[in-house]
């Protein structure tokens, strides 16, 4: 976790910005700013908190709403003038009641892996037949696995015949059942991109 002693607070004014990212999702949430009791607050009560600028005092994100930010983590950038905070955000983040503060739209591609694994992790032990994904789970391992091996397989075929529509299709579908395999063996997408990262380095 952050030093607060080593932030260039003068070169803020003591009012340093403060950008908010969903630990899991990569997505920025919003942008606050915190003075150095907004920091020490943060950092005891593990809830995001800014200092308003319009309500002249501390606010935690979400003290009326309940949509609070979870801390996990802050860092600096290289001039100790901006914060990032790493955050589980609990509901939305907006007061419009969006995911983010900015537009939707803007959000990197990939980051809907990450918020498509938590919606199929929900599912999990749900009623079967609530969902496709609930009754796969209610299936279990075997079975998730055996559509692991189709969709694998049609991917292939339509990648030998040339038939990109039908190749990003059965590309969505096999990432899809891989997810549901994983959350079902404990593991996720995360674990993946580790040891896709340790390869890498060597």
């Amino acid at each position: 976790m952050i030093d607060a002693s080593k932030l260039d607070w003068d070169k803020v004014d003591g009012m340093m910005p403060a950008i908010v990212q969903d630990s899991h999702t990569g997505r920025v949430l919003m942008l606050g700013y915190m003075n150095g009791d907004a920091l020490t607050k943060t950092l005891e009560t593990g809830h995001v908190t800014f200092f308003s600028r319009t309500k002249s005092r501390l606010w935690t994100k979400g003290e009326s709403s309940g949509h609070v930010l979870k801390l996990k983590d802050i860092s600096t950038d290289c001039d100790s003038d901006t914060l990032l905070v790493m955050a589980e955000p609990v509901g939305p983040t907006c007061h419009l009641g969006n995911v983010s503060c900015f537009n939707e739209q803007q959000a990197p591609a990939l980051t809907f892996l990450a918020e498509l694994e938590a919606v199929i992790a929900s599912r999990k032990g749900a009623d079967p037949a609530s969902s496709y994904t609930a009754s796969l789970y209610a299936k279990g391992t075997k079975r998730i696995a055996q559509k692991v091996g189709e969709e694998g397989v049609e991917t292939a075929l339509a990648a030998t015949v040339h038939d990109k529509d039908e190749l990003v299709n059965e590309s969505a579908d096999l990432l899809y059942h891989l997810t549901v395999l994983l959350q079902q063996e404990g593991l996720g997408l995360a674990d993946v991109m580790a040891k896709l990262k340790e390869r890498h380095g060597k």
